[in-house]
């Protein structure tokens, strides 16, 4: 392409080689190294005055580098008179922190946006942003790619029976991802909530409500009926079909109804009792209660894992809306960066809900410390699917057999020629038609 440079950083070399190969170039020229000081120093090899200028670099195991890396980068070609510079991001970073989730946090994805747009660019392009409204963080334009259409491409050739299969959202947040994907597959979908405020008692509390539902609809048969004969086996034959099934987690794993519950220790008195609701140790701290949204719906959100060795010795409910028996359940998800919430989910659909295998499918496959591992080992996983937006080392896929890696270079790729040509790209939101 003429008046075209394409820079690739350090954070994921083998995607932007990917992608310049799929437009018929080599990377631009320049030197990425450090200081014996720990200093980043860039170093543009070629002239970028009047053309239009592509940095990608993508998130990775030692993120904050190669941020500074970028913006380095990103204003060299400003200072350099590039005509219009383009920072491709596939796995954008800092992306969970697009909230405020506690008190006195900070919204760091707004201000890595921000740190973007001084630096100088003036387009960036993603794919399958944690949260949507990150897009209104920018001043200049946002593409947010969907990675949903390679998936849907690898379930429909990969998983058999795909007609059958149920799409499921491992938390309430991810229902929008999983409804779009379901209705491209034209399949069924279903959602899982993990509860943390309730125990035990609120646990049985629902099974007694079960038995008293039952009783109420023999009284009404009754009533509508004048034979009274065969009571018993008239409330035995009494099924609830609401869709569904609860089980509890402890340490990461669904548990028996019977398993003993964990018992408050000393060293976990900061941390919500299992026998004490949450409202009350609020109460007993004066720290408020869940009006407007409250300081625990602030730090126990099911939809963010990040406190997990907290949250691990919590026991918790796990509930199955929607219906998988003898189907194949594929988790969705737009990232995999720790394993405890996948376990558990697949878990609780294998040995309570009754589905036949379990497929873990995410956009980002980030696999912090030993996710990848714990993944591989468990026997309620079938299959761990990613694309390869983010770096996984050839190493880690030759150990992990139930790990598949999707190539998402050629969407980018066409990205990046529809851009520099000034063509639509509106197509790669839906279909790869175009590829």
């Amino acid at each position: 392409m003429r008046k075209c440079k394409i820079f690739v950083g350090n954070s994921h070399p083998e995607l932007g080689q990917l992608i310049c190969q799929r437009l018929g170039t080599q990377p631009a020229s320049c030197t990425l190294k450090k200081f014996s000081n720990g200093e980043t120093s860039v170093q543009i090899g070629v002239s970028v005055r009047d053309e239009d200028v592509y940095i990608i670099q993508s998130g990775s195991n030692q993120i904050n580098d190669h941020i500074m890396e970028l913006l380095i980068l990103i204003n060299a070609c400003k200072g350099g008179s590039a005509n219009k510079i383009t920072a491709v991001i596939p796995q954008f970073p800092y992306a969970k922190q697009s909230k405020m989730k506690k008190h006195r946090g900070a919204i760091t994805a707004r201000m890595f946006a921000n740190l973007l747009i001084m630096a100088g660019a003036d387009h960036v392009v993603s794919m399958d942003l944690h949260a949507g409204q990150m897009q209104g963080f920018f001043s200049k334009p946002v593409d947010n790619l969907y990675g949903a259409p390679t998936l849907a491409r690898w379930i429909k050739q990969n998983i058999d029976d795909f007609q059958n299969a149920v799409v499921v959202s491992k938390n309430p947040g991810g229902t929008k991802r999983v409804t779009a994907l379901a209705d491209s597959l034209k399949i069924r979908f279903a959602m899982i909530h993990t509860d943390r405020r309730r125990s035990q008692d609120i646990y049985l509390q629902k099974q007694k409500q079960l038995e008293l539902k039952k009783k109420k609809l023999l009284e009404k048969k009754r009533r509508q009926s004048s034979e009274i004969d065969g009571d018993q086996q008239e409330y035995d034959n009494i099924i609830l079909t609401n869709e569904l099934q609860t089980a509890r987690v402890i340490q990461g794993h669904v548990v028996d109804d019977d398993y003993p519950s964990i018992e408050n220790s000393d060293t976990e008195s900061n941390y919500t009792s299992i026998s004490q609701p949450s409202s009350l140790l609020l109460d007993q701290n004066n720290q408020g209660s869940y009006a407007l949204g409250g300081t625990v719906d602030a730090s126990m959100n099911s939809d963010d894992d990040d406190d997990e060795a907290i949250n691990i010795k919590q026991e918790k409910l796990i509930t199955l809306v929607g219906d998988v028996s003898n189907r194949v359940a594929i988790l969705l998800d737009d990232m995999i960066d720790k394993p405890t919430s996948f376990i558990a989910a697949a878990e609780h659909l294998r040995m309570n809900c009754g589905a036949k295998k379990c497929y873990v499918v995410a956009t980002h496959g980030i696999f912090l410390d030993d996710c990848l591992p714990k993944l591989e080992s468990c026997k309620y996983i079938d299959r761990v699917v990613v694309t390869n937006t983010y770096p996984i080392s050839l190493e880690q896929r030759a150990k992990n057999k139930k790990l598949t890696v999707i190539d998402v270079s050629a969407i980018f790729a066409e990205c990046i020629r529809r851009d520099h040509y000034g063509e639509s790209i509106s197509v790669l939101f839906d279909s790869l038609v175009a590829l």
